[in-house]
């Protein structure tokens, strides 16, 4: 008469506990990188930093162009001074004036 006796095998104690780790890393990648994730978290916050210095500047140059505006309102500005400045700006002048250019330095 013959007997088989069957070793136990410890492979299938392995199978519940590595789909667990498959399971928590397949999560744990998405809870990092995934479009909700820690880095999204990072990138976005670096994104608004970035835009709100922008908005920033928009705003210092809107209160320099507001006050350069207002300077020019009737009775705050004098006329020659006014077209003392239009003149700079278009770079223009009259056939009897006289021109003198500075150096970019000087100004």
């Amino acid at each position: 008469m013959w007997t088989r006796q069957h070793k136990q095998r410890n492979t299938g104690r392995l199978i519940i506990p590595s789909l667990c780790v498959a399971f928590l890393a397949y999560f744990g990648f998405h809870a990092y990188h995934g479009e909700f994730g820690i880095y999204s978290k990072y990138r976005l916050e670096a994104q608004a930093a970035d835009l709100q210095g922008k908005l920033d500047a928009v705003k210092a140059r809107r209160v320099d162009l507001e006050r350069r505006v207002q300077l020019m309102h009737e009775g705050t500005l004098e006329k020659d001074m006014l077209d003392e400045q239009a003149r700079k700006a278009l770079n223009l002048s009259h056939a009897d004036e006289i021109t003198i250019m500075l150096p970019s330095q000087a100004r």
